[in-house]
């Protein structure tokens, strides 16, 4: 009996901490879905041991969005770093779709207890070796979940771009950049004053593996070494993340022998175009790791939601390289921090859907997003003629604007939420009537839905002032015969070709082909009171819209299916949203929207 106790004291020793270890988590990618690339994160135990995550926001307004989480499980939008135009009055003027705020990293000072976000403002049209493409600048708050708290832009000189501060241990402050590769490809590194954008010398510390476009470094020091991150192959299906490590931050860094750690490219895979990187620990002090990454598979053809925030486990023993596990739609992870929902901040839950009555008294939802800066008089909620509206003003710009690139200071009216499902609903109610009369005032005056890209990538299905003879066919299922109350000659576009009567109308714009335009008038019977415009996911690859009458869901009809590929493309994401407009024309009859919702409805992960 005493040898076989002393044979087994070991197991008994060792039961409590096998009981007391938790087990490996699962969970999702992407953690952020939709439009939030170029993801930078943080855990900051001061702040209630919450994480934070920056992401990029290019021409979007309010930029830079900021999510939150206490368990990295349930992820909320609690503001953006950029939400006044007099923070960076610049953005108003951007030029090209592909412009804005490029890769934001977000960093904690525990000295200062302060919050630092560096980032830069590109104009994408420029020449590449115009040093005034790359507008370099640096945000700071001590009350990240208040917006008003984050400060004016503070500039500072570099060309380049992905500039990422960085404190030494002896107290020294440095920002990391990517110079311009096109120029001359390499990272670079100077010692920076944060609060004045003063800055040393550049020099450059590492030029990568030899990938296309080394960008996106951040530096962390850890065991005595410094560990250079870095991205390369450019953000579509050669991306990938690779490092480097020097005893000296200044350098010569060695490469990982294992580069590239982090990428997806020349596989099968759903999630591509893995790269641009950050590490952070939690509580437990295990490693983890975003980037971002685009659910298209190597065909590369159908993903509207385009670059996403993913999140991998990560090894980092002392004195090693850290070793990143690959993305996987499921993942298997570090145990997580317990559930935990109790953050403050105005957003949703990242996985929320909308059901929005813009009631009296309320702003516009914090996750609604503009086009560069919106005009905000043209935006009022709940105005007093019809309560628990979103009244929309006309912009004389459409949402392709001047050239699709460009807006000009009169700005487009357009608002919208990201789409963050592979399957979803977006609809809307529209409460629209600019009249009927032969005037030439309100003709082309429109109001609609959009699933928006940029100004040259977007699908609309918008209720438009067109003259009878306009259309390019008639409404579905009215075909064959009309209702009782119904204008048959309306339906088959014949009449008098200077009145004007409402029409449906489908348009698109993209770099790859979309349908011909399509106008059916509306049917007589719904023309007077509101309309229900739709845009649901149907597949992975297809939108569906749809019209009908307001309150009437058993009427509502599919005007026509499209393909997405029209807008998958490039940095962003689609936007699902509203818009009122003139076509080009001074236009001033307003459009009423109502129950807006979104409802997620499916996410493919593999």
């Amino acid at each position: 009996m005493h040898v076989i106790t002393y044979q087994w004291a070991w197991l008994f020793m060792a039961l409590p901490s096998i009981v007391l270890a938790k087990p490996n988590s699962t969970y999702t990618n992407p953690i952020l879905p939709g439009f939030h690339p170029d993801p930078s994160c943080i855990f900051v135990p001061d702040w209630d041991n919450t994480f934070f995550c920056a992401s990029s926001s290019f021409n979007a307004f309010p930029g830079i969005p900021l999510h939150a989480s206490r368990d990295l499980q349930n992820w909320k939008l609690i503001g953006h770093v950029l939400n006044r135009r007099e923070q960076l009055p610049r953005l108003a003027e951007t030029n090209r779709s592909t412009s804005g705020i490029w890769a934001p990293t977000i960093r904690y000072d525990e000295n200062e207890r302060a919050f630092w976000l560096v980032t830069t403002l590109v104009d994408d049209d420029r020449p590449d070796n115009d040093a005034s493409r790359w507008d370099n600048v640096i945000f700071k708050s001590k009350s990240p979940f208040s917006p008003q708290s984050w400060s004016k832009a503070v500039h500072f000189d570099f060309e380049g771009y992905d500039t990422s501060p960085f404190w030494d241990v002896d107290g020294k402050t440095y920002i990391v950049g990517a110079h311009a590769w096109r120029v001359s490809p390499g990272i670079m590194l100077a010692e920076a004053d944060l609060e004045t954008g003063k800055l040393g010398e550049w020099k450059t510390i590492w030029e990568g593996t030899g990938g296309s476009a080394p960008e996106g470094p951040h530096i962390y020091r850890k065991d005595g070494w410094y560990y250079l991150l870095v991205a390369e192959g450019g953000t579509g299906l050669n991306h990938m993340v690779t490092m480097a490590r020097s005893k000296s931050l200044h350098g010569p860094y060695e490469a990982n022998p294992a580069n590239p750690v982090l990428t997806n490219a020349n596989t099968t895979e759903y999630f591509q175009t893995v790269g641009h990187a950050d590490l952070f620990q939690d509580p437990s002090e295990n490693w983890w790791g975003v980037a971002l990454s685009t659910r298209a598979g190597p065909d590369y053809l159908n993903f509207p939601m385009v670059r996403e925030t993913v999140m991998v486990p990560v090894t980092w023993r002392q004195g090693d390289f850290p070793v990143w596990s690959p993305v996987r739609g499921v993942m298997s992870g570090w145990a997580m921090p317990s559930v935990n929902e109790e953050i403050s901040g105005a957003g949703p839950f990242i996985t929320e859907g909308d059901v929005i009555d813009f009631e009296p008294g309320t702003p516009l939802p914090a996750h609604f997003t503009h086009w560069r800066y919106p005009i905000p008089e043209s935006y009022t909620v709940s105005p007093p003629e019809k309560p628990n509206t979103l009244r929309l003003s006309p912009s004389r710009l459409n949402l392709t604007a001047l050239n699709g690139n460009y807006a000009g200071p009169g700005g487009q009216t357009f608002v919208g939420r990201r789409q963050q499902d592979t399957l979803f609903t977006f609809s809307v109610d529209v409460d629209f009537s600019p009249g009927s009369g032969s005037g030439p005032a309100e003709a082309e005056a429109e109001a609609g839905v959009s699933a928006f890209l940029t100004q040259n990538h977007h699908l609309d299905l918008g209720i438009v002032m067109l003259p009878a003879t306009s259309g390019t066919g008639v409404f579905p299922g009215t075909e064959a015969k009309a209702d009782a109350d119904t204008d048959i000659a309306a339906f088959r576009n014949v009449g008098n070709a200077s009145e004007l009567i409402p029409h449906f109308r489908f348009r698109g714009i993209s770099y790859v082909p979309v349908p011909h335009d399509m106008a059916v008038p509306v049917p007589p019977s719904w023309r007077g009171g509101p309309l229900r415009l739709e845009i649901r996911a149907s597949n992975v690859s297809h939108y569906v819209f749809s019209a009908g009458p307001a309150g009437a869901m058993s009427r509502m009809k599919t005007l026509l299916e499209v393909s997405n590929e029209p807008v998958s493309w490039g940095f962003t994401g689609v936007l699902l949203g509203v818009y009122c407009t003139g076509n080009g024309r001074n236009s001033t009859t307003p459009a009423y929207f109502s129950h807006w919702r979104y409802k997620p409805q499916g996410q493919f992960r593999d």
